[in-house]
Parts: C-alpha cells; structure tokens; sequence
C-alpha cells in the first residue's frame, strides 16, 4: 500500500474508481505524452498512479517531426513532437517489464496513420497480460496522415474503433479531439464502433510567431495547445459527453490540482489524466492525488462515486 493509500484509509475515503471494467486504486491517472515510466519514476513511486497511460506506441518506430517542436506560450505549451516512439516490439521489450513493477494499471496509448497501422500495433501487443486496456489515439494533431483526420470524422472514427475492436477482447478507449464543431457525435461514433470509454480532450491546435525570427515558432507552424487555459474547453467537453454517451469518460484538460481534478469528476469523469502540469512539476500526478484526498475528506466525502453525486449539473 502506497503512503497516500494508507492516509485514504485512515480518512475512511475509497478513492477506487471502475473504468470500462478496470478496477483503478485511485482516479487520476498520466496523459499519454507526457510520462515516460523510467524519468517520472526517478519523482515519485508510480504505484500512486490509479493508471500509467503510455506515450503513443506504433507499430512500427516514429522519428517525430522536425524541430523545434515545443514552444511556450501564455497559460500552457504548443508540441509538434509527432508521437515519436521507438514501436511496440521495443516498448513490449523494454518498457512494459519496467512498468509491470509497479501496483497500477497499464494503459497503452496506440498511434496509427492508417486502421491497418493502429490494427497491426494492437495485435503485436494484444497478448500482453500486463496491459489493461488500449487507448486509440484518433486525435492527434501533429501528423501528416490520420490522426486527427479520424477523430474529426464520426465516419472513420466509428471504422477504426470497431477494427480494433475485432482483435482484441481487452477494453478500447478512443482519444477525441476537440478540434471539432461537436464532440459529442465522435463520441456517439466510437460508441457505435464498440469503444469501451473515450478519453478527452486531446490538444487544440495552435500557433505561435517568433517575432524576433519573422516565422513560426514551431517547425510544422502549427501544433497542439495544452496547459491551464485549456480547461474550461475541457471541462464543457467532458460534462456534454459524460451526458451524450453511456460508456466512461477519462477527462483530461488543464488539470494542475486537487480541485480541478475534483471537477472533472464532478462534470461526469470517470477517472482524469494529469499532462502538461507534469512537465512544470514532476510530481504534479502524485500531488494533485494528495489534494484531491484532502479536498474530500474537508467535504465529507466517503468515496468518488459520493463525490460525483453530490453535483447536480
């Protein structure tokens, strides 16, 4: 039992929470992009985590895109990093044995810019009893092929779900962008496909000019916008599915502490994922865990699932 585990005990507080059939010890979880198992864990002991959600895995190694590819900006960060990875043979070689270490959950992020290259990276891991779920990243706005192109279409992300679906009997939780006109009607699509659980938000697109260069700051000009100033667009994503579809929501956006991940959940989240605020505090995850139990047990909260129904929205 991790020390924050033994305080919700002696707080008389469950923090467990269900995600499509995962038991998590705790609700707040990585964000894929952002943790890299042996550098976070050099910060604090990942069995804190209710889940480890891996960077993006291909199929086959990604080299990303041409830098700079992050830039700093007003109330959070632009990345164009592309989702390079070293594939799944090396990450199932390498870092799931690492990984596996840990008392958490293992949620594999998987990239793809074609439904064969998600499929394919899917089956090569599909027989990892370490792995508890699979996330599909449809969403991403920093390549060239697929990605967001399926996430913004109810279409293909329907077709790429139910492929995925068809060769794996572990959960599928499907990564949504925000870059659309209604979230809602992807959801309902990864819904229809046989998607688990979406997760959401992904990054916004954004830009930033170097003004002192004359150019964009970022090498593919533009990239996905994240941190604190995203997170009323997240939380209002989150709570309009949470509402639309009747599988679970991993809500992500903005969260820096204890409370915001208190409002996710309260929005209809079923768990969060903590991103950018881990590049500004290594121990962001852990922290923001440790604010959360503080939070509850100065409201009278017994449990997350009490937590969720005191809110009426």
């Amino acid at each position: 039992m991790t020390e924050l585990d033994r305080r919700a005990e002696e707080y008389g507080i469950d923090l467990s929470v269900n995600l499509a059939g995962v038991q998590l010890s705790n609700p707040v979880c990585t964000a894929s992009g952002t943790f890299s198992a042996r550098e976070s864990g050099a910060f604090y002991d990942i069995s804190e985590l209710g889940a480890a959600v891996t960077k993006g895995v291909s199929a086959v190694p990604w080299q990303g895109n041409e830098t700079p590819r992050i830039a700093e900006t007003y109330g959070g960060m632009l990345n164009s990093v592309g989702l390079q990875n070293p594939g799944a043979e090396a990450y199932r070689r390498e870092e799931l044995p690492y990984l596996s270490q840990f008392d958490t959950k293992i949620i594999t992020n998987i990239a793809g810019h074609s439904v064969e290259e998600y499929c394919e990276a899917v089956r090569m891991l599909d027989g990892c009893p370490e792995i508890s779920m699979f996330e599909i990243n449809i969403s991403c706005p920093n390549v060239s092929e697929g990605g967001m192109a399926f996430g913004t279409d109810p279409v293909m992300a329907e077709r790429v779900t139910s492929a995925v679906k068809q060769i794996t009997s572990k959960p599928v939780m499907i990564k949504l962008s925000p870059n659309v006109t209604d979230i809602t009607e992807i959801a309902k699509a990864a819904e229809a496909g046989g998607a688990d659980a979406v997760s959401l938000i992904n990054t916004l697109l954004g830009m930033h000019i170097d003004l002192k260069r004359r150019k964009a700051t970022l090498a593919r000009k533009t990239g996905g916008f994240s941190g604190p100033a995203i997170k009323p667009v997240a939380l209002r994503m989150v709570w309009e599915t949470a509402q639309a579809v009747n599988i679970p929501v991993l809500g992500m956006g903005g969260i820096c502490c204890g409370t915001d991940a208190a409002e996710f959940l309260a929005a209809g989240a079923a768990a969060v994922s903590v991103g950018t605020a881990a590049l500004c505090d290594p121990t962001a995850v852990v922290r923001i865990k440790a604010e959360l139990l503080e939070y509850m047990k100065e409201n009278d909260f017994a449990s997350i699932s009490e937590l969720k129904h005191a809110f009426h929205l």
